[in-house]
């Protein structure tokens, strides 16, 4: 196993945890005790973890792991979803794409929709996200419209007054938000006060609203509110969520698509 393979896993596995010990970790991943110790202490020099005595545990209370590290968690869940929301977008509108990693499979399954190969442009994209950006400049058919701010390392988003000067001279058709925590009463939320506050803006300059969150978002809340449930029009999920937590965003006024 690679180091940055091994890392991920152990980062997802301490996120999951919450709390690792070093046996155990490298029980787990199949590698020696002294390699475990040396990749804590280089993860903690990263401030991506605390060392404790005999292990790590996650860095702070209200911890988020950054995108570069993420692995293919819920993987299917998310491709599920994103061909779902794909699915809601019509030729030549123009769409905003937040960033994080379901709304970049959700600029994957656009990018190979058939129906929007050719167009001038097929699609209009407006995203702060320079992940979402480089994987979909190479579409000729695409227009691709980055919002411009400081960029934040957890995510690749750009944040900041400088995003918020180009958003404010646009309108959208659809924002497609990708969100940590989405609750009817809390509404939907973000790990990060700045990245929220782009969201936000996102949501006010497009005519409708789209949510695509895996079951584990719901009914959960995070520190940085992004918009109230009423903001939202459609919610697309993967079948894993409950009817219960459906029905309640659908008595909110949300209509919800399961994947």
């Amino acid at each position: 196993m690679s180091r940055d393979a091994r890392w991920k896993a152990l980062l997802e596995l301490l996120v999951e945890r919450g709390r690792l010990e070093v046996e155990e970790a490298a029980a787990g991943l199949g590698v020696s005790a002294a390699t475990i110790r040396r990749d804590f202490d280089q993860l903690a020099e990263q401030q991506m973890l605390v060392r404790t005595r005999g292990g790590a545990v996650v860095h702070g209370v209200s911890y988020e792991l950054p995108l570069r590290y993420k692995t293919a968690r819920r993987a299917s869940e998310k491709q599920r979803i994103a061909h779902a929301v794909a699915g809601l977008i019509t030729p030549g509108e123009a769409v905003g794409l937040t960033g994080g990693t379901t709304t970049t499979e959700v600029a994957r399954a656009l990018a190979v929709r058939g129906d929007l190969t050719s167009g001038s442009p097929a699609l209009t994209i407006v995203t702060n996200a320079l992940n979402i950006a480089n994987e979909l400049a190479v579409r000729p058919q695409f227009k691709i419209v980055v919002t411009g701010g400081v960029a934040r390392p957890q995510s690749y988003e750009l944040i900041g007054p400088l995003a918020d000067g180009v958003l404010g001279q646009i309108t959208l058709d659809v924002a497609v938000l990708g969100v940590v925590a989405l609750d009817v009463t809390h509404g939907a939320a973000a790990h990060d006060e700045a990245e929220a506050a782009i969201n936000r803006v996102l949501c006010e300059r497009a005519a409708r609203v789209v949510v695509a969150a895996d079951s584990s978002k719901l009914g959960q809340r995070a520190f940085a509110r992004i918009c109230a449930v009423e903001a939202v029009d459609t919610l697309v999920t993967d079948t894993a969520a409950g009817a219960d937590t459906v029905r309640r965003f659908e008595e909110a006024g949300v209509r919800v698509i399961t994947a």
